[in-house]
């Protein structure tokens, strides 16, 4: 009986990591894909990203159910129950980040980026470029319970900051120029502000599997390089991406 129930513990815990993999693996294509559509003006594209959403958060709620299930039928403790919970944080993070994307997305559906300055498109691609390599190591790294690839990960969340500091002034910089950029930079904005906060969630998950490995929070201060000054246009971004 004991066997039994370890056995189906751990077949409980391979179907958790299971849809955290398959989570993973839709929300960086969901990045990816928003970004090529951003910027070549791929509506179709764009239009996959938002319905494929549907399916990360059919993903979520089957994991939280069972989960739950879980957490009710074999009243895990110490580091197995650390497990459970990880998987429920871990998948919410990735949830967001589909959101995110698909927010991304509605951007490409709305502006024309072929009449925007260059620089920015590819300020903005290596931005995500830099974003989908943060979310892919946090993944292998949640895989593979390896605390050093999410320490890395942690610490690297300033150079998203400081690339989406740059991308901020330079259209602020358009703006003023030329006041007939100011809706497709606005949107370009609220474009490099939904991938700065996908670096966000990917150093979320990398401080839960820190917990989840070693029982410990991080506690030192999470690195930031975002020195953007406080404006209103700022305030108004982070309220739209609340709204999904």
């Amino acid at each position: 009986m004991m066997q039994h129930t370890v056995t189906a513990f751990d077949d409980d815990l391979a179907d958790l990591s299971q849809k955290i993999a398959m989570m993973g693996g839709l929300a960086e294509r969901s990045l990816g894909d928003a970004i090529s559509a951003l910027s070549r003006n791929d509506s179709a594209l764009a239009e996959r990203v938002i319905s494929g959403d549907r399916e990360i958060d059919r993903l979520e709620r089957e994991l939280e159910e069972n989960a739950i299930l879980t957490l009710a039928r074999r009243q895990p403790v110490a580091r197995d129950l650390r497990e459970v919970m990880a998987a429920i944080k871990i998948s919410a993070d990735l949830e967001r980040i589909g959101d995110l994307a698909k927010n991304i997305a509605k951007r490409a559906l709305v502006i024309d980026t072929r009449s925007l300055a260059k620089s920015v498109i590819y300020g903005l691609e290596h931005m995500s470029e830099t974003t989908l390599k943060q979310l892919h190591d946090v993944l292998d790294s949640y895989g593979n319970h390896n605390t050093e690839l999410a320490l890395k990960v942690w610490e690297r969340d300033a150079e998203i900051d400081a690339m989406y500091t740059s991308i901020f002034r330079e259209l602020l910089t358009y703006m003023f120029e030329d006041p007939r950029s100011i809706t497709s930079s606005t949107h370009l904005l609220f474009a490099a502000k939904n991938i700065e906060r996908i670096g966000d969630h990917a150093t979320n998950i990398a401080e839960t599997i820190h917990f989840l490995v070693t029982g410990e929070s991080l506690n030192d201060e999470r690195p930031k390089g975002d020195t953007t000054p406080s404006l209103g246009i700022q305030a108004v971004a982070n309220r739209s991406d609340d709204n999904t």
